[in-house]
């Protein structure tokens, strides 16, 4: 049986401050991840951004049709 915590070791973005945390150290409702890596941490609002946008056109196309 293993001592670690839930989210321990793993990479986590911090919306709020907008820096990466080891392991969860902030409230759940301000982290995006677990992430693998901590260049995948540096990325997620990036990637958010990107899933954002085209969630957005494929909903301009629904609209369209």
């Amino acid at each position: 049986m293993s001592d670690a915590l839930p989210g321990e070791g793993e990479f986590w973005f911090n919306i709020t401050t907008g820096a990466v945390e080891t392991g969860p150290q902030t409230d759940w409702s301000q982290l995006l991840g677990p992430y693998a890596s901590r260049a995948e941490a540096e990325a997620a609002l990036n990637k958010v951004r990107e899933r954002n946008e085209q969630w957005d056109e494929e909903e301009e196309n629904e609209e369209e049709n």
